[in-house]
């Protein structure tokens, strides 16, 4: 069992609450299949109209047509790039899908009920993930064990935090949630991010997951948990 003092909570959700197979092996599959659609039929909104921007910004080729942004998207997606115009249409695509009840989010068994029993204990729970709000919202909102999106209070992304292998990126929540850094808890199972997080002053865990990309990676110099079931927190100084 590890113990931490802290006020808030930082979560990963790929490799950390959640299977990454889960989000490869649903989650890509259904946004491959709509992204088509989406592209042609829905250009002019404005959040498919931005993505479509950025995808031609960053191929670097601003007459693209849908065939050859779609083309993109499928390629990072097989690259499992974390770009932002593919999480933003990614997140679009779930979003209908979970509040249509073709998906249904997948936690680990320990995660719920640890979330439930810190956010009840006052912890302040926040989410930290390459996928884009929308989709994070989606996720919480929709799991096996009901909405759970009452119990976290802000979600941050690529977009509006920045790299999840920057420094920058963690000071950049420390300064949205008002929470000190040596009283903000990381949890992730990916090395670079627990590093870039501790490089910004906060308190980091390895979430080491066996099965998960990262398991025979370990999680380098960082506290290590099999499970949230393995730590205590305690709130206040």
């Amino acid at each position: 069992m590890i113990g931490f003092s802290a006020d808030a909570v930082v979560l990963d959700i790929e490799g950390t609450t959640s299977a990454t197979g889960f989000v490869v092996d649903v989650l890509y599959p259904y946004s491959r299949k709509r992204f088509a659609s989406l592209l042609h039929d829905r250009a002019s909104e404005p959040a498919v109209a931005t993505a479509i921007g950025q995808v031609r910004e960053l191929i670097g080729e601003p007459d693209a047509d849908p065939a050859r942004i779609e083309q993109a998207l499928n390629s990072w997606l097989d690259e499992d790039r974390k770009a932002t115009p593919l999480k933003t249409l990614q997140g679009i695509v779930w979003s209908e899908g979970f509040a249509a009840g073709d998906l249904v989010s997948h936690f680990y068994d320990d995660v719920v009920p640890e979330l439930r029993r810190w956010h009840a204990a006052g912890v302040r729970l926040h989410v930290y993930s390459s996928g884009s709000v929308a989709a994070q919202r989606a996720w919480f909102a929709h799991s096996p064990a009901g909405d759970l999106l009452p119990l976290v209070e802000g979600l941050y992304d690529t977009e509006n935090a920045g790299p999840k292998q920057s420094p920058d990126s963690y000071r950049a929540i420390t300064a949205a949630i008002g929470t000190p850094p040596g009283r903000t808890l990381f949890l992730s199972d990916r090395p670079a991010e627990l590093d870039a997080a501790r490089a910004a002053g906060w308190l980091t865990v390895g979430v080491r997951r066996p099965g998960e990309p990262y398991f025979e990676t370990g999680v380098g110099d960082h506290p290590e948990a099999a499970a949230f079931t393995d730590l205590t927190i305690a709130t206040g100084s």
